[in-house]
């Protein structure tokens, strides 16, 4: 298969996973996350329950939109495991890779409604944050080596980044920050490195 033949046949993918992620919120909104099954949400979204399947793990990542594989990702988190250069920085630079590929801000509306309608779904969500930060653990220490304490280097690195985020989210969402996120969070990071630089009196 060509390079443009794969380029479409990834991009149709990634349309069916999206209308079976819209579907999904929109059900969720309407008629409550337990009233309504993934037959009935593959039959609003035009697809097979099969075909569900090869998408989504379960109907709670259908809302949150995480799809079992996505090659795009995928290949970013090989380039930052084979990568050289300072390990947080390439850390950094994967995190705002990734948003700019799922761009999180313009599915923020839509879960701030359906949590509102469904707050059990804000545990699923936890859980599925604590499993993506396990997977950035895991390819830390891919790329590391499982030595005495890398583990806790990973942790530590994961949670940090990790809060940074959320900091920056919050400027982008609720105090329409114009700054582009990548800036945002690596002043922060910058910020942090002097902070936990500084020694006690």
């Amino acid at each position: 298969m060509d390079e443009s033949a794969e380029s479409t046949r990834e991009q149709r993918k990634r349309e069916t996973a999206r209308a079976l992620t819209d579907a999904a919120r929109r059900l969720t909104v309407e008629h409550g996350f337990a009233g309504f099954t993934v037959e009935q949400l593959c039959t609003e979204a035009g697809v097979s329950r099969r075909t569900f399947f090869n998408y989504f793990e379960s109907k709670e990542n259908a809302v949150f939109g995480v799809t079992a594989v996505d090659p795009r990702q995928e290949t970013l988190e090989r380039a930052f495991v084979g990568a050289d250069g300072d390990l947080l920085d390439d850390f950094l630079r994967l995190t705002v890779d990734r948003f700019a590929l799922l761009n999180p801000l313009d599915d923020a509306p839509a879960m701030f409604t359906v949590i509102e309608q469904e707050p059990r779904l804000l545990k699923a969500a936890f859980e599925q944050l604590a499993k993506n930060e396990r997977r950035d653990m895991d390819l830390i220490l891919e790329r590391t080596g499982d030595s005495e304490g890398a583990a806790l280097q990973a942790e530590v690195m994961v949670h940090t980044v990790g809060a940074l985020v959320r900091l920056s989210m919050d400027q982008l969402l609720h105090h329409q920050s114009t700054e582009p996120f990548g800036d945002l969070i690596a002043r922060r990071l910058d910020t942090a490195r002097t902070v936990f630089a500084q020694k006690a009196d």
